[in-house]
């Protein structure tokens, strides 16, 4: 814009807007949105991307847009290490900003997440197409219906041993494990209110524990010794 305005002696932003209207123009996905480009010099490839001089633009918009096309319209996902090198930007920050808006999904495959599409039916085909490929089985995430009582009972026995913030923290884990739409099952089975779940799952999320109040060592009730019985006064020992 800085450029723009020199080469133009224009010192108004929303004039050089005006102008880029007219004329019809692309803005940058990398580079913090700061590049434009005219539509008529802009030639997309078959991932809908194009750059000039390492700056990069997509037919979709912004990245975030982008990272949701690519990864809803992916047949077997993507993990943040394979997108990366295909959009030339970091992406993990986008990738859970639209995880937090539930446009898009996420699946632990081994040590990483497997980002898929919101939609149930699509993101059980992604599944299945990552696992085949990695030879193993990617079913999808346990529904709430399947859990049997034996389980559901050791989940409400051990929420039961837990205080307020470390059951809310157990409800969001147990909220991601069985995946986005449960956070009113686990209210109800946990007797809380759903919005305590949302709020457990969403500090997990983005990483907002508050470990100054985790139990430090030693911390807790005193250990209790053993009383032994008084040797009677008949006794020789």
């Amino acid at each position: 814009m800085e450029e723009l305005g020199a080469a133009l002696g224009i010192d108004v932003r929303m004039t050089i807007y005006r102008l880029l209207k007219d004329l019809g123009y692309r803005t940058s996905y990398s580079h913090g949105g700061r590049y434009y480009a005219l539509k008529r010099t802009v030639n997309f490839d078959e991932r809908g991307l194009w750059s000039a001089r390492s700056v990069w633009f997509s037919q979709h918009g912004t990245l975030m847009a982008t990272l949701e096309r690519f990864v809803s319209d992916s047949q077997r996902g993507y993990f943040a290490t394979e997108l990366e090198p295909l959009l030339h930007v970091g992406v993990k920050e986008s990738l859970l900003r639209l995880i937090q808006k539930g446009r898009i999904s996420r699946e632990r495959v081994s040590h990483s997440y497997l980002y898929c599409s919101q939609i149930d039916a699509i993101r059980k085909c992604q599944l299945a197409a990552r696992g085949a490929e990695l030879g193993v089985s990617l079913d999808s995430l346990i529904t709430p219906d399947e859990v049997s009582n034996e389980i559901k009972a050791a989940i409400v026995l051990f929420a039961a041993l837990l205080d307020e913030r470390q059951c809310r923290l157990f409800a969001g884990v147990e909220a991601l494990q069985f995946g986005k739409g449960t956070e009113s099952w686990i209210a109800d089975l946990l007797g809380i209110h759903r919005q305590t779940v949302a709020k457990g799952r969403r500090e997990l999320l983005v990483g907002e524990v508050d470990f100054e109040h985790v139990r430090k060592k030693g911390a807790g009730r005193p250990r209790v010794e053993k009383k032994r019985p008084k040797s009677s006064k008949r006794s020789k020992s």
